[in-house]
Parts: C-alpha cells; sequence; structure tokens
C-alpha cells in the first residue's frame, strides 16, 4: 500500500489536487477548473489518489464528489504539510477569492 502512496504523491498535479481537496470535497467539475490539463487525464490522477486511500469519491446524482479520506495517517502528514507549504498559500488564496 505505502508503494501507491509514494506513486501517487510523485506526480505534482497530484499534491495539487490533494491541496485544493485540503480546503473541502469538491466534484470532478470543480477540480477541473483549477488546471489545464484534459478531463480524462484529471480523471486518471483522481483514480491513482483513489486507490492509494487518499482520496474518497461518492456519487451524488450525476456529479461524483471527491474528498481527502479521513483517518489516513498520510493525509494527516499530507495537511500539516500543507500549513508550510508556499504552492498551498497560492492555492488556499484562490479559493478564498472564488467563494466571495
Amino acid at each position: 500500500m505505502i508503494d501507491k502512496v509514494f506513486q501517487a504523491l510523485s506526480s505534482g498535479v497530484r499534491r495539487e489536487i490533494l491541496a485544493y481537496l485540503s480546503e473541502g470535497g469538491m466534484t470532478a467539475g470543480e477540480l477541473a477548473r483549477h488546471f489545464d490539463i484534459t478531463k480524462p487525464s484529471l480523471s486518471k490522477h483522481l483514480g491513482i489518489l483513489e486507490n492509494a486511500g487518499l482520496v474518497v469519491s461518492e456519487k451524488k446524482g450525476q456529479f461524483v464528489h471527491y474528498a481527502l479520506a479521513k483517518n489516513n495517517l498520510i493525509n494527516t502528514v499530507n495537511l500539516y504539510m500543507q500549513q508550510i507549504c508556499p504552492v498551498s498559500y497560492s492555492i488556499k488564496k484562490d479559493l478564498k477569492k472564488k467563494r466571495k
């Protein structure tokens, strides 16, 4: 399992997805707005994160909602790292602007 986690965390895009999800759950469409990649590519990244146990998904109507897996040691460490990571600052700032 730990190999899957390290593989998932080896991608900058997947680390950014985790940073966005650390601020709250999002649909794939909401996440897609933050990336300049195709939707199939984003879906593949989300699948890798889910397969590693870092992200959970739930289908609600026609949308799939993604969130960080709770009670996961790796995500606990990731949330701590998001507090000191420079990339996380810009993501949080971006999300706050969009919510206003």
